[in-house]
Parts: structure tokens; sequence; C-alpha cells
């Protein structure tokens, strides 16, 4: 009798171990979850996880704008153009910038194909 108590409680602290050992194993068989798909396209759409190729490659950019800073964004700059016209230009760490502009000041920023800022220079005096 006491051989079975054994054997029964030695199977009760077994079993859950196994049911666990085997669900593990059967969600890494499945694959991707939905969950994990949508974590991977939020770090695949950063601009850290994204080719640097055409900044690392020397390719020049062709699209630039040169107008004066209307305000300071956080991560953006509002510039007015001379014909008027106000663009948005977005800047993160992957985006080179001589010297932090600040309102007032005239810059020039150049554009990567995708519409991004690779490059801003300020075109006011460095005794600012």
């Amino acid at each position: 009798m006491m051989r079975l108590l054994a054997d029964c409680r030695a199977v009760m602290l077994i079993l859950p171990l196994m049911i666990g050992v085997t669900g593990c194993a059967e969600s890494a068989l499945q694959g991707h979850s939905p969950q994990e798909d949508l974590g991977m396209g939020i770090v695949s759409g950063t601009l850290g996880a994204q080719s640097r190729s055409a900044v690392s490659s020397g390719e020049q950019s062709t699209v630039s704008v040169v107008g004066q800073v209307q305000a300071v964004e956080g991560g953006a700059y509002l510039v007015r153009d001379v014909r008027g016209q106000e663009h948005r230009i977005p800047h993160d760490e992957n985006t080179r910038i001589d010297r932090p502009a600040h309102v007032g000041d005239r810059i020039q920023s150049w554009f990567d194909r995708h519409g991004r800022a690779v490059l801003i220079r300020s075109l006011d005096e460095e005794g600012r």
C-alpha cells in the first residue's frame, strides 16, 4: 500500500512537469505568433533596423530644402523656405547635424530617397 502511494505521489509531481515541457516544446514548433509578428514589424520599421546603405555608400541626395527655422518641435524643425512654404523636417539619431539649429537660423537639409533627412547643415555663421 505504501509503495502504491509513493508511486501515485511521484506521478502527481512529474505529470505537471511533463505537461509544461511538452507545452513549451509544442509552442516552439508552431512558429511565430501574431504578437511576435507584430513585434518584428515594429522593430523592422524603426530607422535603427533599416538599411543605412544610402548614407553609408555615399549616395548623393539631390533633394534639399533651404529655409529659416520657425520652430523646433523635439525631433523636427519647422522651416519656411524662400517661397514662403513651410516644411517639417524630422530628424533622428541617423541624421547628421553639423550643429543644433535654433529659431531664426537658416539651414539646409538633404533627404534620402525615402524622404528622411540625412544631413542638416547650418547656413548661419559659426560664431552665433
